[in-house]
């Protein structure tokens, strides 16, 4: 049975066309992952398949009744919002087919025959779906997912604007799971998500009945969880059976395949116009000349698509600081509250750190505290001599409206504009994206402008604050390539150990830290 149907879906964002003539069919109980390298489109498919954006052209179609959930990768939760809060507004549906089965209620005293049996048919579904999304437990049930995510711990009369990234995705999944819906819409759900969480997630998933569909650049999340890939690229979207492995497999024979096919024609367009060049003028062979010229002009020519650039990472190195690079005594980070027990820790030149822990217990604070972008609640940070930082933020809030180049530019303003390009083009920005405002690009796309900033300028210590959020298999390749050559030091927090585990000195575990329970 077809859940959702979408038909010669074509759109685009000015002259850049991200969509042309896609079609694609959602059936019951298939996993998706939704794949292709940063700025395809994925998002933007979510968001025109869940009505948030209007297409150009196609037709969208949805089963009757049938309820989607999307988690998305850039909701904000308002400020004033509690957790509770958050939770609640699952059940905000429920409320208004609750409203219309009162509706059709009152309706019921005065209306003929025909018109009573459509209201009683009508309230006995709305009851029943009612009953099936456990709307008469909804306090119960909200406390029982708040449990099961650890938002209890947090606090569900907290304002979710204190919370960090990876507690807000969890209230968001949280909600979803509240939801009940018939179809889930996962877009990078295992962002900022720790290690703990995304095991819990990826059992929930491998066992969830239902469909969905997910983005992820998460390979081995992927491989566990889907049984259908749909890869989007070049403005298509192509259909594979199986997991990511599979998927690549069957890809790389089809591209392989298809290269082989247009040299073959390559060099048969070869000869046929070196024929006609030879024999066209010659009376005797005109005859076969116009038939090789038939031949080439009713050909159906084979082109290759154009290679995505690839990124290139290669970080400018500062002369050599001192031996002893960040010492903490006695440190207590917080904002109103202590997250910490006192913590003494000494980074030396040459260790490369990576920082883990569960959600909300303080890894991204300890980095700005050790950046003094918050003051500690106690003890003190010392920085040593002759450092050069790159600082990789994990969230950069605000609508940027710059462009890709004023962004750059504003950081170098020395840089010709040629110079500009470039380095934006190395980070695997095609023209399209370098020309575009900030705002408009995906989260890889945007991670890879931050990039570009740090890579520019010379550093000899990287902080950097879950940097593979949002990268591409290619991207998170090579940031891992260019970390590993990188002579100065790092300090990265981050939830991906096949990421960083073999090659990082050391590893700070923040719950050994925290004085939060765990």
């Amino acid at each position: 049975m077809s859940i959702l149907n979408v038909e010669h879906l074509s759109h685009g964002f000015g002259d850049r066309a991200i969509f042309d003539d896609v079609s694609f069919r959602l059936l019951k109980g298939e996993h998706i992952g939704l794949v292709g390298v940063n700025g395809e489109g994925k998002s933007t498919f979510m968001n025109i398949v869940t009505g948030k954006l209007a297409p150009d052209a196609g037709k969208i179609e949805w089963s009757r009744r049938v309820r989607a959930g999307y988690l998305d990768q850039h909701t904000v939760l308002k400020k004033g919002m509690t957790v509770r809060d958050v939770l609640s507004s699952a059940f905000d549906y429920l409320f208004e087919m609750e409203e219309r089965m009162n509706e059709l209620y009152g309706k019921m005293g005065d209306c003929t025959e025909e018109e009573m049996n459509a209201y009683l048919e009508e309230t006995a579904e709305l009851q029943e779906l009612l009953e099936h999304h456990d709307f008469y437990l909804i306090d119960a049930k909200v406390e029982e997912v708040a449990r099961a995510l650890g938002l209890s711990d947090i606090g569900l009369d907290r304002d979710v604007e204190d919370l960090s990234g990876g507690q807000r995705t969890k209230i968001l999944l949280g909600k979803l799971l509240l939801e009940k819906p018939d179809i889930l819409l996962l877009d990078e759900p295992t962002n900022y998500l720790d290690a703990e969480h995304i095991v819990w997630l990826k059992r929930y998933l491998t066992e969830y009945e239902n469909a969905f569909i997910l983005i992820s650049h998460d390979i081995p999340f992927l491989n566990d969880v889907i049984n259908i890939v749909y890869h989007l690229e070049n403005q298509k979207l192509e259909r594979y059976v199986g997991d990511y492995d599979k998927f690549m497999e069957v890809y790389a024979v089809k591209k392989a395949q298809k290269e082989a096919a247009y040299n073959r024609q390559q060099k048969e367009i070869a000869e046929l116009k070196d024929f006609v060049a030879r024999n066209k003028a010659r009376v005797a062979t005109r005859n076969m000349a116009m038939s090789r010229q038939k031949k080439l002009d009713n050909m159906d020519v084979i082109t290759l698509d154009r290679e995505k650039p690839k990124p290139e990472f290669n970080f400018k190195e500062a002369r050599t600081p001192g031996k002893i690079l960040v010492e903490a005594k006695d440190l207590v980070i917080g904002y109103d509250e202590p997250l910490s027990k006192p913590i003494s820790v000494i980074m030396e030149r040459g260790q490369k750190i990576a920082v883990t822990g569960t959600n909300g217990i303080g890894k991204t604070t300890l980095l700005k505290s050790i950046l003094g972008q918050i003051k500690p609640i106690s003890g003190k940070v010392e920085l040593g001599d002759y450092m050069s930082i790159g600082y990789f933020e994990q969230e950069v809030k605000g609508d940027n409206r710059n462009s890709c180049i004023e962004e750059i530019w504003a950081e170098f303003p020395g840089f010709t504009q040629y110079e500009v390009r470039a380095a934006l083009a190395k980070c695997g920005l095609t023209t399209q994206h370098i020309e575009s405002k900030v705002c408009v690009l995906s989260g890889g796309e945007q991670a890879k402008v931050r990039l570009c900033k740090i890579i520019n300028r010379e550093s000899n210590v990287l902080i950097l604050d879950e940097p593979t959020n949002h990268l591409d298999v290619d991207a998170k390749a090579e940031l891992k390539r260019a970390l590993m050559a990188y002579k100065g030091s790092i300090l990265m927090v981050c939830h991906e150990p096949e990421f960083y585990e073999d090659w990082v000195t050391d590893v700070w575990d923040v719950s050994k830290w925290t004085t939060k329970v765990l």
